[in-house]
């Protein structure tokens, strides 16, 4: 890895913009105490047909994705 490369940086805020919507998408869906997380996690399954686990799954797959997808563009922009 040369000192110039910043994938790790793409990634990481790929990744932290991916958190943000999370966060967001959860707080949208009335999420205001903790009472409200596991219903709005259970929201978030149903939507893919599961239920809270699924939720919880969707919420900490969201900003693996963004970061992966953020440090493929720029390799490929890169090249």
């Amino acid at each position: 890895m040369s000192k110039h490369d910043h994938s790790g940086t793409a990634a990481a805020a790929g990744a932290a913009a991916g958190g943000a919507g999370v966060i967001g998408t959860v707080s949208a869906l009335g999420a205001s105490s903790v009472g409200g997380v596991p219903g709005t996690l259970a929201i978030l399954g149903s939507l893919a047909g599961g239920g809270m686990a699924t939720g919880l799954a969707i919420s900490c797959a969201a900003p693996l994705a963004a970061g992966a997808a953020a440090y493929g563009l720029y390799k490929w922009l890169k090249d």
